[in-house]
């Protein structure tokens, strides 16, 4: 009983304007288990994805919403790890001369540089980044988190106020890669490309490091679809062309399991090379009261890949 009263749990929830989904994770991040999901799909009209402003159009249905899914749980903590669609804010890969004397030296010396190329008033941004590596001519490659404060400050505003504490937010593609993020990164370099709520994304990883990002929200378009073959196509033409020494075999791919091997085709034919499919059943072992399948768990991929930070 001390044991099960002591044993750490994570939860995690992806919201999106069709519905939220729970992972609720316990165990280690080198064996995560999935002990419960829950999932509450949203009426039209209670959330969007916008890049500038609010996104919950409805807070009180949307915090009925939230608690009920929730409560389906059995899970007394409210301390969460939220992820969003990439719609909703940028991510971008950047190299900066020099060194940064602290981080908030740095974030300001991002936010003047970046400061003609943001999507919203500089004034308005939170920006969040982290230093890949150093360069050979000593330049910094960073990952740089762009989103509106007024996007992200409703989610915590509305989540607090209904006794939730979002105390990680990021994006899906990052959740997403970190839910395989264990097989991902045994390797020297992978192509990750996903299909997730009609957004695509194309992740290029070195060395276990970020060198090329490309996520696309394709809003009525199914996985398997001209489309999103050309965008595929297109972002691999752009990756080749910046990264021409690059030959990865190391392609995979996810999407929605009804879709998943003729995407993965797709993949294959866009790359030149045989794309391996990833499953969630594969990243998580289930627990009691979880399912097991790939065609119950791929609604959940993100909110497991947030979960796994707090674990």
């Amino acid at each position: 009983m001390t044991t099960m009263l002591l044993a750490k749990t994570s939860l995690g929830a992806e919201i999106n304007p069709s519905g939220m989904a729970f992972a609720l994770l316990g165990g280690t991040a080198a064996a995560p288990r999935l002990e419960r999901t829950a999932y509450a799909p949203l009426a039209a009209g209670t959330v969007r994805s916008s890049l500038r402003e609010a996104n919950i159009l409805d807070p009180q249905a949307f915090v009925e919403r939230f608690q009920s899914a929730h409560n389906l749980l059995l899970h007394r903590s409210k301390r969460l790890s939220l992820t969003l669609p990439d719609s909703t804010g940028r991510i971008m890969l950047l190299d900066m001369e020099g060194r940064f004397k602290n981080r908030a030296e740095g974030l300001d010396m991002i936010r003047w540089k970046l400061k003609k190329n943001l999507p919203f008033d500089a004034a308005d941004a939170h920006l969040d980044y982290q230093v890949l590596k150093i360069r050979e001519n000593g330049d910094m490659a960073l990952l740089v988190a762009l989103v509106s404060r007024t996007v992200i400050g409703q989610y915590e505003d509305v989540l607090t106020s209904a006794g939730f504490t979002p105390a990680r937010i990021d994006f899906n593609s990052f959740n997403l890669y970190r839910a395989f993020d264990r097989r991902l990164a045994l390797l020297d370099d992978c192509l990750l490309i996903f299909f997730h709520n009609h957004t695509l994304g194309i992740m290029a990883y070195y060395g276990d490091i970020p060198e090329f990002i490309r996520v696309k929200e394709l809003a009525g378009t199914e996985a398997v679809d001209n489309r999103v073959f050309m965008e595929i196509n297109n972002s691999l033409m752009v990756y080749r062309e910046r990264f021409p020494e690059r030959n990865t075999a190391n392609v995979f791919c996810c999407a929605p399991p009804d879709a998943a091997h003729a995407f993965c085709e797709m993949v294959a034919e866009a790359a030149g090379s045989e794309a391996t499919l990833l499953e969630t059943k594969t990243a998580v072992t289930p627990g009691d009261g979880a399912p097991g399948d790939q065609e119950s768990l791929f609604l959940f991929s993100a909110a497991i890949g947030a979960a796994l930070r707090s674990l």
